[in-house]
């Protein structure tokens, strides 16, 4: 069901804001959902052959009346629709843990996670000053308090 005008209309405010509040974020939730997750057709072309050869097979079993050919017929079915279905791992984003700014970095790790120096001491942070007009939160919670005061429509 496409969005109506007015669902499009705040939905552009809403990126905009999003601009706005934290560029960075923004530019790389675009740049991850431009990525093409491409279609690998190599992959799902091989694994549409296998299913059908397995469908052969399972056809072949029943009219032979063997059964372990019908099973391995099934079996091939199964794992060739499976492995089709399956997304390419190449365009998949890697997940991580991003330092204090905002750059990625490993995460400190080990059995024991131990002393030292480092952040391991410091509280949460100390909230932002917003800025002029209010967060990218508190703008969005005005506006929906203004719709339902407006009523349905």
């Amino acid at each position: 069901m496409p969005l109506s005008e007015h669902e499009q209309r705040v939905l552009e405010q809403m990126e905009q804001a999003l601009y706005a509040e934290d560029p960075r974020l923004a530019t790389t939730l675009k740049s991850t959902a431009a990525q093409a997750h491409g279609i690998d057709r190599r992959r799902i072309a091989l694994g549409v052959l296998v299913a059908l050869g397995g469908l052969a097979l399972v056809l072949t079993g029943v009219m032979t009346q063997m059964i372990w050919v019908g099973a391995v017929g099934f079996l091939a079915m199964v794992l060739g629709g499976g492995w089709a279905a399956k997304p390419s791992r190449s365009g998949r984003p890697r997940l991580g843990v991003a330092g204090p700014d905002g750059k990625p970095r490993r995460p400190a790790g080990g059995a024991g996670g131990g002393g030292g120096k480092g952040g391991g001491g410091r509280g949460p942070k100390p909230p932002r000053a917003p800025r002029d007009g209010g967060g990218f939160m508190q703008r969005m919670e005005q506006q929906w308090d203004r719709r339902k005061e407006q009523g349905p429509f």
